[in-house]
C-alpha cells in the first residue's frame, strides 16, 4: 500500500494553489533547478540545489543550501535551520510554498471574476493548460477564468502514470515518427474516453499534415480535422485546450456549420520540444455523453510533452544518420579508390599490409593514374590516420622555394621572408607527408631530405635551431628513377632509402573493367555539384568509354565526365556527350610522318617540337595538352618557359 504522507508542500499562486508535494518521514526533500532534486523548480532565481525540507525529532524543518538568492520563511531570510508550522510560507526564488500537515488546512483563496467563455465556430474553450501535474516540479497549472471552482490539489492517478510509464518504454524502441505517433494515440485510448485521436505534424508556415489517425472500435470512421480556431489558439499560446460544441445555443448564427462538425468535445495539445511546436495531438468525442474533461486534458498534455521529446530525438537521429551517410559518400569520392578489377584489388591488398607499418613507401605509376589516392589510403588505414596528411608537389617549386616549403624558414631568411613559416615536415608531425614527383627534387635539397628520412633533426632556412619530427614519408614519381640515378641527377642512397616498399599503380588501360564504375562515380560527383538531372549513361556511351585507351588515365576520364555533365542536355549521357582526344598511346608524333627520313636532332629539340605540336593540336589548351603528354600542368608550364614557346 502507498505510504501515507506526514505533511505537504503546496505551490501557492495569487489566485489559488498549484502542485502538491507529499512529505514522508525519513526522506530528505531538496528544492532547486537541478533535475536530481525531489522538487524540481523551473525558476531562474533558484540555485541548482537551493534548499531542503527534512524531518527531525518528529517535526519538519527547512534549511538553505547556500543558495545565491537565499531562502525565506514567512518573509524572513533563513540564517539557520528553522522548524515548519502549518501555513508557514517558504519562498525560494520566485516560487512560494505553503507547509500544511493535512490538505484541509489550506485556506480558501479569492478568485477573479469569471470571464465569458471564448466561442468560435460553435466551439467553447472551457480550459487552457500550459503545465500538468504529471510533470514533476513543473510550474503551476494555468486555467481559464471560467474555471470558477478550485479543484482539490492531488497527485496523478496510478493508472494514468502506469500508461505514461509503459508509453515511455515503447517510445524508446520506435523506429520512425509514424510508429511513435501511433503509440501515443494508443496510449490516449487507454486512459481517456476519446473516440478519435490524430497526430498532426506542423509544416511551415502553420500548415498541419495528418501523420496518424486512429478511431476506437465502433467509433466514427471519418476524421474531422481540428478547427482552425482551436489550432490557431494552441499554436499561438502553446497551451493545450479543452473545448465543447455549443450547437444547442440557439443564439448562434452558424448552427448549420456546427452541425456538420459532429464533435461534442475535443482536446488539442501542442507537441513541444522546448519552445518549438512540432505538431498537435488532437482527440475528440462525437457523443455528448461522457465528454472529455479536465483530467483528460492534463493526461493528453502529458502525452504530448513526452511525444515531443522523443519526436525531436528521433528526427535528430535520422538527420544525423543522413548527414553521416552524405559525409561518408563525399569522403569516398575524394579519398577512396574506386574499382573492382584484379590489378586494383592487388594494390588495395598491398595498401592494407603496408599501412600498419612505419615503412617509407615509393608509389610509382603514370601521371593521372591515382598515386595520391594510394598515398591517402595508406595514411587513412595507418595508426597515423588522426594526424595530418600533407601533400607537396616537388615539381611545382624552384629549389629554394621547395627547401623552404619542406623545412620552413625564419623571418628575414631571404627576400620576401617577412615572417616565420613552419615547413611541411613540421606541419605533418605525427602524420604522413606525400611528396609527388620526387624525381624533380634538386640534388641540394635531396641531401637535406635524406638526413630527415634517416631520423636526423633539421633546421629551418635561415635558422640554427634543430627540429626533430616524427613523419612517415610516401613519395611518388612517374619517372624512371633508375635512369636518373645513372645520370647522376638523383642520389643513389636516397633512391634506396625511398624504395623500402614500392607500389606500382596500374594505368587505366590495364583495368578497363573499372571504367564504367569510375565513370558512374564521377558522374554522381558532378551531378551533385551542378544540380543537373542526369541519370546515367547510354549503353553506347559506356561502350565508347571502355573502348578508349586512356593515355591520361583516371585524370583524363574525370575531365571527360566533368565536361559531359557541364555540356550534356539529356537525361542520360550519350556518345555525342563523350569527347575523347584522338591521340592514343603509340600514335605517331603529330606533324611527322611514320616514314620520314632520319633527321639528327637532340632530345631537347625533339621534346620542344613535340610539345609545340601538341599545343597547336589542342589550340593551346594546356590542360588537354598536359593530359596528352602524360605530364602535370605545372611541368608543362615549366617546359613552355624553358623552350620559349609562344602561341
Amino acid at each position: 500500500m502507498p505510504q501515507t504522507a506526514n505533511a505537504f508542500l503546496v505551490a501557492r499562486r495569487d489566485d489559488g494553489f498549484g502542485d502538491v508535494f507529499p512529505l514522508h518521514t525519513g526522506t530528505r526533500y531538496t528544492l532547486g533547478r537541478a533535475p536530481t532534486n525531489r522538487v524540481v523548480l523551473r525558476d531562474d532565481l533558484c540555485s541548482r540545489e537551493h534548499a531542503e525540507v527534512f524531518a527531525v525529532e518528529g517535526g519538519w524543518h527547512v534549511r538553505d543550501l547556500g543558495s545565491l538568492n537565499g531562502t525565506h520563511l514567512n518573509g524572513e531570510q533563513l540564517r539557520a535551520d528553522r522548524p515548519l508550522r502549518p501555513l508557514d510560507e517558504v519562498r525560494v526564488g520566485r516560487t512560494r510554498f505553503l507547509f500544511v500537515d493535512e490538505m484541509g488546512q489550506l485556506p480558501d483563496m479569492p478568485r477573479a471574476a469569471p470571464k465569458p467563455a471564448e466561442k468560435s465556430d460553435g466551439l467553447e474553450i472551457r480550459k487552457r493548460l500550459g503545465q500538468t501535474r504529471y510533470q514533476q516540479g513543473a510550474p503551476p497549472v494555468e486555467a481559464t477564468a471560467s474555471d470558477t471552482t478550485r479543484a482539490e490539489p492531488r497527485v496523478a492517478p496510478p493508472q494514468a502514470v502506469g500508461v505514461l510509464y509503459r508509453l515511455a518504454l515503447d517510445m524508446a524502441a520506435a523506429a520512425d515518427t509514424a510508429e511513435l505517433c501511433a503509440l501515443a494515440a494508443d496510449a490516449v485510448f487507454r486512459a481517456t474516453p476519446a473516440e478519435v485521436v490524430a497526430v498532426l505534424a506542423l509544416k511551415e508556415p502553420r500548415e498541419l499534415e495528418l501523420t496518424v489517425h486512429r478511431t476506437r472500435g465502433g467509433g466514427p470512421e471519418t476524421y474531422h480535422k481540428v478547427s482552425q480556431y482551436v489550432s490557431n489558439e494552441v499554436l499561438s499560446t502553446k497551451h493545450a485546450v479543452l473545448a465543447e460544441n455549443v450547437a444547442a445555443d440557439k443564439s448562434l448564427k452558424n448552427r448549420d456549420s456546427i452541425a456538420d462538425m459532429k464533435v461534442a468535445s475535443l482536446i488539442c495539445a501542442p507537441i513541444l520540444f522546448e519552445d518549438k511546436v512540432l505538431g498537435l495531438l488532437h482527440l475528440y468525442r462525437t457523443s455528448g455523453h461522457g465528454q472529455l474533461n479536465n483530467d483528460d486534458l492534463e493526461f493528453t498534455l502529458a502525452i504530448a510533452r513526452q511525444l515531443g521529446i522523443v519526436w525531436h530525438r528521433l528526427a535528430r537521429t535520422t538527420s544525423l544518420s543522413a548527414e553521416n551517410r552524405s559525409l561518408r559518400d563525399q569522403l569516398r569520392i575524394e579519398s577512396e579508390i574506386v574499382g573492382t578489377s584484379a590489378p586494383l584489388q592487388q594494390i588495395e591488398s598491398q595498401i592494407g599490409r603496408v599501412a600498419e607499418t612505419r615503412a617509407t613507401v615509393l608509389v610509382r605509376g603514370e601521371s593521372g593514374s591515382g598515386k595520391e589516392l594510394v598515398a591517402r589510403a595508406i595514411h587513412q588505414n595507418s595508426p597515423r590516420r588522426a594526424a595530418p596528411f600533407v601533400c607537396l608537389n616537388c615539381a611545382a617549386l624552384t629549389e629554394t622555394l621547395l627547401e623552404s616549403e619542406l623545412f620552413g624558414h625564419e623571418k628575414g631568411a631571404f627576400t620576401g621572408a617577412t615572417e616565420l613559416m613552419i615547413g611541411k615536415f613540421e606541419a605533418a608531425d605525427g602524420g604522413t607527408i606525400f611528396l609527388d614527383e620526387i624525381g624533380e627534387m634538386a640534388p641540394g635539397t635531396q641531401a637535406k631530405f635524406l638526413r630527415v628520412l634517416e631520423g636526423h633533426p633539421f633546421e629551418r632556412v635561415g635558422g640554427n635551431t634543430p627540429i626533430k619530427v616524427d613523419v612517415r614519408v610516401v613519395a611518388a614519381t612517374n619517372r624512371p628513377l633508375e635512369e636518373a640515378v645513372r645520370a647522376g641527377t638523383f642520389r643513389r642512397d636516397l633512391f634506396y632509402r625511398l624504395q623500402v616498399v614500392q607500389l606500382d599503380v596500374p594505368p587505366l588501360r590495364d583495368r578497363l573493367d573499372d571504367v564504367p564504375l569510375l565513370a558512374e562515380h564521377f558522374l554522381k560527383k558532378y551531378v551533385r555539384e551542378t544540380g543537373r538531372k542526369i541519370k546515367g549513361f547510354t549503353p553506347a556511351a559506356v561502350a565508347k568509354l571502355t573502348g578508349h585507351r586512356w593515355p591520361g588515365n583516371v585524370r583524363e576520364l574525370k575531365n571527360v565526365i566533368e565536361r559531359a555533365v557541364a555540356l550534356g542536355s539529356g537525361p542520360q549521357l550519350d556518345t555525342a556527350d563523350i569527347w575523347l582526344a584522338d591521340m592514343d598511346l603509340g600514335a605517331p608524333v603529330i606533324g611527322a610522318s611514320a616514314f620520314a627520313p632520319y633527321k639528327p636532332e637532340s632530345l631537347d629539340d625533339m621534346e620542344k617540337r613535340h610539345i609545340l605540336d601538341t599545343l597547336k593540336h589542342t589550340d593551346w589548351n594546356k590542360s588537354k595538352a598536359a593530359a596528352i603528354l602524360n605530364i602535370e600542368r605545372s611541368t608543362l608550364d615549366r617546359k613552355i618557359e624553358k623552350y620559349g614557346l609562344v602561341k
